[in-house]
């Protein structure tokens, strides 16, 4: 490799031009994954929210800025370029996949100039930049080639064993795969995560020494142990006292489990900072969702991606809420769900409300019942309680909305706005066909058809007069 690819576009590695130059971070994201029988690559099976992938990316800048950290990426390459190349770190492309060694020899060239070099695994998402750190310092202390992240586990069945010299108990001797123990290996504890700290100019000084003389006939990077004990270079662990970060997925249970895990801590946390938030274990709240103190959630709540929730709130079960801001002092009653919209402070939802992208409710404003939005502003102090559909329209303060009001906004070619001003009182299934507008204080009576602009205080009636016919049926029924 000549060069590492950076946000989808091809630039010269250069460590000097980094902002940290000792340090870069590499991401093993080449794998297939097939123990998940998915068509989607591993590391974008997503735990918490997010990829896994992203998650490890998170954990890294932390540590060194984006142009310091490699993905090295194989399988599905531009699948994996495509949904992380926002977060600007740059691409190694592991053409053919050889191993978890050949993985660093692709990277040979973007690592040229730094001095040392962390390896993560792409699919173990708990990892932490504290941990993260505390490798790297020990790595440093040490004076090591090569430091690796044990950990110790009541069931270590699956992993490599990690082998210490008996003379210097700080030293590894190797590291040794499972197929590969002998029975009394099997019972050691001590587990190699797959994290390591190099140095740059030991790693590549003997990696050529890796062989593929193995079940897989790949190039195993734990073999490196082994290769620079030989060049009497010094290898060591740092073990680790939380070893749930450093659990990948590999199956879809292990998966569930640790997005378990994640979304625990999340609500653990965010009780910590003054959120009541009733059955935890029932809710789903991603990574990057903020919620203010003394705000609640019952149980059986989904709040998703960017969702930001004020304080004092109530959010009731069974709503779903994706990438909106919700306000101060704002209740959202049971089975609502909102994407990607803006909910102003002492506004009142649900249940059954359904605000879709571009929604815009103000202050004191009430959505209700089996109600729907779309591309929507309503003013403060508003109502729309039942059964109506409100699209691409601006609605202001103290507007009435009868139930099953329609805001006819598609013609068939093109959308269009409805408008509703201040006060205007808008009649039970009433029908507003677009571009139209009702002017300030106006009323539109109930049934109504309207087409035209109703001008300001003005009442607006669009229906056919009411015939009564009495005695119509008696007489149809004596004609029968």
């Amino acid at each position: 490799m000549k060069a590492a690819e950076r946000g989808g576009k091809r630039t010269v590695s250069n460590a000097m031009k980094a902002g940290n130059a000792e340090l870069a971070v590499v991401i093993m994201a080449a794998g297939k994954g097939t123990r998940l029988k998915s068509q989607l690559p591993k590391v974008l099976h997503e735990v918490g929210g997010k990829p896994l992938l992203e998650h490890v990316i998170r954990a890294a800048l932390q540590i060194v800025p984006a142009e310091n950290v490699y993905a090295i990426i194989g399988h599905e390459a531009e699948r994996v370029r495509s949904a992380v190349q926002h977060t600007g770190v740059n691409f190694v492309v592991q053409a053919e996949q050889r191993g978890t060694g050949h993985a660093l020899m692709a990277a040979r060239a973007a690592l040229a100039g730094y001095d040392d070099v962390i390896v993560l695994s792409g699919d173990a998402p708990m990892i932490t930049p504290a941990t993260i750190e505390k490798l790297r310092d020990f790595h440093r202390k040490e004076k090591a080639a090569m430091t690796l992240l044990s950990a110790e586990l009541e069931n270590p069945t699956g992993y490599g064993r990690v082998l210490r010299n008996r003379a210097r108990s700080g030293e590894v001797r190797e590291i040794v795969e499972e197929k590969a123990a002998t029975a009394a290996q099997k019972r050691l504890r001590e587990i190699n995560s797959g994290f390591y700290v190099f140095s740059v100019k030991d790693l590549y000084g003997h990696i050529e020494r890796l062989s593929t003389a193995n079940a897989h006939g790949e190039y195993y990077l734990t073999d490196m142990a082994g290769v620079l004990r030989k060049a009497g270079r010094r290898v060591v662990a740092w073990k680790t006292e939380t070893p749930n970060e450093i659990l990948g997925g590999n199956t879809r249970a292990e998966l569930a489990d640790i997005d378990q895990q994640m979304r625990l801590s999340k609500c653990r946390q965010l009780m910590a900072d003054g959120v009541t938030v009733f059955y935890p274990a029932t809710c789903v709240i991603d990574a990057d969702v903020e919620i203010a103190p003394d705000s609640v959630i019952e149980a059986y709540v989904q709040l998703l991606g960017k969702t930001k929730v004020g304080t004092g709130c109530r959010i009731r079960s069974y709503s779903v809420i994706r990438d909106s801001e919700i306000g101060d002092g704002v209740s959202i009653l049971p089975g609502c769900a909102i994407e990607e919209s803006k909910v102003l402070s002492g506004a009142n939802i649900g249940p059954y409300s359904h605000l879709r992208p571009g929604s815009e409710i103000g202050e004191e404003a009430h959505v209700g019942n089996f109600v729907e939005t779309k591309k929507v502003r309503l003013g403060k102090g508003s109502k729309a309680n039942h059964l109506t559909y409100l699209g691409d329209s601006e609605i202001g303060s103290k507007v009435n909305i009868g139930a099953g009001t329609i805001t006819c906004n598609y013609d068939g070619v093109a959308k269009h706005k409805t408008v509703i001003e201040d006060g205007a009182f808008i009649g039970s299934d009433s029908t507003l066909v677009a571009p139209v507008r009702v002017g300030k204080g106006a009323y539109v009576g109930a049934a109504s058809c309207i087409t035209e602009d109703v001008p300001q205080d003005a009442l607006a009636i669009g229906r056919a007069r009411q015939v009564v016919k009495e005695g119509w049926i008696a007489a149809k029924r004596e004609k029968k």
